[in-house]
C-alpha cells in the first residue's frame, strides 16, 4: 500500500516524532511504500498569496498553482492512505498543517462546483485516512471536555470528508505523564503501520 504521511511538528525531540518513528517501523514491517511531507523540515509556506486567495475566492479552477502545491497534490494522487500526524495545540492542529489544508486543498482540486451547482473536484477518493494526534490530556479528558468531538468533526468530517472512504481518529493522549503511556502508544503506532489496510480500518 502507498502511504502518504503529512507530519507537523517542529522538534525531533518530541514524543510526536517518536510516534512517527514507530509508525515508520511498522509500515516498513508491513511492506508498505511511504512518502512523507515533514512540513517544518520542508519550511512549507502556510500563508496564501493574494493570487492564491483570488483563485479560491473567485473559483478560478484554471488559475495558476504554485509548484509546492502541485507537489503535494501529486503525493495525494499517489497515495492509497494518508496519515495526518500532529500534536494537539489549542484544540486544533499546528498552523503549518492548517496552512497545508488551506493551500493544498485548492478549488477545482479538493472542492468546487460545476455550472449546475453539483460538487466537482479532481482529487481522487483516498481509501484510508487517519488522524494521529498526540495530546497532553488523556483521551477521556478530551472527550469529557468536548475537544475530542471537535477534532473528529473538524478533521474527519470536514477536512477528510467524503474525500476518504474510511476514516479514523487516533488520540495518543496522557503525555503529561509520558512514562505511563509511552510504551503502549508507541506499540500501537507500530502495529497501525504494520497492519495498515488489513486489520486496521476495515470498516
Amino acid at each position: 500500500m502507498n502511504v502518504f504521511i503529512v507530519y507537523a511538528h517542529p522538534s525531533n525531540k518530541s514524543f510526536t516524532y517518536q510516534i512517527l518513528d514507530a509508525l515508520l517501523k511498522g509500515l516498513e514491517l508491513g511492506g508498505h511504500a511511504t512518502k512523507i511531507s515533514d512540513l517544518y523540515a520542508m519550511d512549507f509556506r502556510t500563508d496564501m498569496t493574494a493570487e492564491e486567495y483570488e483563485r479560491e475566492a473567485y473559483l478560478k479552477t484554471d488559475g495558476f498553482l504554485p509548484e509546492d502545491i502541485v507537489a503535494e497534490q501529486l503525493k495525494i494522487e499517489w497515495a492509497d492512505s494518508i496519515i495526518f500526524l500532529y500534536p494537539l495545540w489549542w484544540s486544533d492542529c499546528p498552523a503549518k498543517l492548517k496552512g497545508w489544508f488551506d493551500r493544498v486543498y485548492s478549488v477545482g482540486y479538493a472542492y468546487g462546483y460545476d455550472e449546475n451547482g453539483n460538487q466537482a473536484r479532481k482529487m481522487k477518493t483516498i481509501k484510508y485516512g487517519i488522524a494521529m494526534v498526540t495530546a497532553g490530556h488523556t483521551k477521556e479528558t478530551l472527550e469529557s471536555m468536548g475537544i475530542a468531538g471537535s477534532i473528529h468533526k473538524i478533521i474527519l468530517e470536514d477536512r477528510m470528508g467524503d474525500r476518504f472512504e474510511n476514516k479514523e481518529l487516533v488520540i495518543y493522549g496522557g503525555t503529561l505523564n509520558i512514562e505511563k503511556v509511552k510504551g503502549s502508544h508507541l506499540n500501537n503506532a507500530t502495529q497501525l503501520g504494520e497492519y495498515m489496510g488489513r486489520s486496521v480500518l476495515t470498516k
